[in-house]
């Protein structure tokens, strides 16, 4: 199991229906302070790419 940033989540939620940007963007955050999951696919390839003009 991997480990989980128990305080991390509780200061920092997910918008509600959050755009696909909101959503880059939290989980750029995510990896950098847990590791209890990895970003979905299509968040993750935007991610690699670098780029936030990136279509999803």
């Amino acid at each position: 199991m991997r480990t989980i940033n128990k305080e991390w989540h509780e200061a920092n939620k997910m918008a509600k229906n959050a755009s696909f940007e909101q959503r880059v963007e939290w989980h750029r955050a995510h990896l950098m302070h847990c590791a209890c999951r990895s970003a979905p696919p299509d968040i993750a390839k935007r991610i690699e790419a670098g780029d936030k003009n990136v279509a999803p």
